[in-house]
């Protein structure tokens, strides 16, 4: 195991993980909410560190980024685990997943990612899948040897990672697609167990830093489709970013814990694309669309 970064150990033993905004206090031989940060000893260790659990040649578009490096392949790779708790999840068998003690799994040094990704003639490589916060420490670690070989690196992540991390994490990255899961406080307790807030300063810290950034949300009936929480979205997008901010509209299918909404209809996101175009923004895309 990889002892973690962002961490304090107190007094009783347990540990103050700050990764990310839940900062969970984890008592000995126990996990933090993204079940991958484990406190042993009074010290916190990553278990996913070195080991994913998905690895795959992808087109740069899938990931969705639309403008940028378009036409090429990168190499994406996530481990177990998440820091948000979406009862819609349409990744849950690796985001709610844990490493199984007794269980063998093939250890992937950092070196070994960047190899994997020259062999296949990828020009960049992607944290993706699960949540890439949760496994920082090795993100970083492929990232700075990445650099080294002139590969791109792209994060696609739900944003919630405290300031602190992100100033480690976020200037070796190129290229982000964060998804903004709904744009208020309420959908972000009641369907992510978590809060809006953090998302947006990560999303306003990547553009500060000049990276490429998109947006993707997942378009639920009922919860996060209202032309007037569009509009709260699109104002602040507008304010703290610009006009050019690539945002994607995704179709959601009922998964994981929550069936209450139907399938997204394609003329919601027809309408949502419709209204954002309308009010100036000029790369907006449409995902799932069936």
């Amino acid at each position: 195991m990889k002892e973690a970064n962002w961490y304090k150990t107190l007094e009783d033993g347990k540990v103050e993980c700050f990764l990310c905004p839940r900062k969970c206090l984890i008592a000995d031989g126990r996990t933090g909410f993204c079940g991958v940060r484990k406190n042993t000893g009074g010290k916190l260790f990553s278990l996913s560190y070195g080991y994913p659990q998905a690895l795959q040649i992808d087109p740069i578009e899938k990931k969705p980024l639309s403008h940028f490096m378009s036409g090429t392949k990168t190499f994406s790779f996530g481990t177990f685990g998440c820091n948000l708790a979406c009862v819609f999840c349409q990744n849950h068998h690796l985001s709610r997943a844990v490493y199984r003690e007794k269980q063998p799994y093939q250890y992937f040094p950092p070196e070994q990612i960047v190899e994997l990704t020259l062999k296949h003639n990828c020009a960049s490589l992607a944290f993706t899948y699960n949540e890439p916060t949760v496994f920082a420490e090795y993100a970083i670690d492929v990232a700075k040897l990445a650099k080294e070989k002139n590969l791109a690196t792209v994060l696609v992540s739900n944003g919630y990672i405290t300031m602190e991390a992100a100033k480690d994490f976020y200037p070796l990255i190129d290229a982000a697609n964060i998804d903004m899961k709904g744009f208020s406080e309420e959908f972000y307790t009641s369907m992510t167990s978590a809060h809006l807030q953090p998302v947006l300063d990560a999303i306003k810290y990547l553009h500060t830093l000049g990276k490429h950034v998109e947006l993707t949300n997942l378009v639920i009936p009922g919860k996060n489709d209202s032309m007037e929480m569009l509009d709260a979205f699109l104002d602040w997008a507008e304010k703290e970013i610009n006009r050019d901010l690539p945002i994607h509209f995704s179709a959601y299918h009922p998964d994981y814990k929550y069936d209450e909404s139907p399938r997204t209809p394609p003329v919601t996101l027809y309408a949502l694309r419709d209204r954002a175009l309308k009010r100036g923004f000029t790369r907006i895309h449409l995902g799932n669309v069936w």
